[in-house]
């Protein structure tokens, strides 16, 4: 928005449509998103049925939206360096990996979370 524009609250309402699309693209062309919201599906049925406690649910729900996240953002990346060098070059590598590098910490944090949380009250 350039600084002589006012402000409108219209102007925002209609950027989420971006926002949303951006979503429906992840969902439509990345595989990892479909593996991460059924396992983002199953912790929260898992959740309903242990009936967490409101700091549990906090901890899931923060988890959770890390990891996509941060798969977003992975993808982001991803495709922003295929534009930029669409031939193999070792620092776009270097590039992609970092970034899925990002998801697998973010991923592993929500498993330990998880566990923490569903663990005891399954056993």
């Amino acid at each position: 928005m350039e600084e002589n524009q006012k402000f409108s609250i219209i102007a925002r309402l209609k950027s989420f449509k971006y926002a949303f699309n951006g979503l429906k693209l992840f969902f439509i062309n990345e595989h990892n998103a479909r593996i991460h919201f059924i396992a983002a599906v199953l912790a929260i049925a898992l959740a309903v049925y242990l009936q967490l406690s409101p700091l549990e649910w906090v901890a899931i729900l923060a988890v959770i939206s890390a990891v996509f996240v941060a798969e977003i953002l992975n993808s982001s990346i991803e495709k922003l360096a295929d534009v930029v060098a669409p031939e193999i070059h070792p620092k776009i590598k270097m590039v992609k990996d970092l970034a899925a590098g990002a998801v697998l910490v973010t991923a592993l944090l929500a498993l330990a979370t998880g566990a923490l949380i569903f663990l005891p009250k399954l056993f």
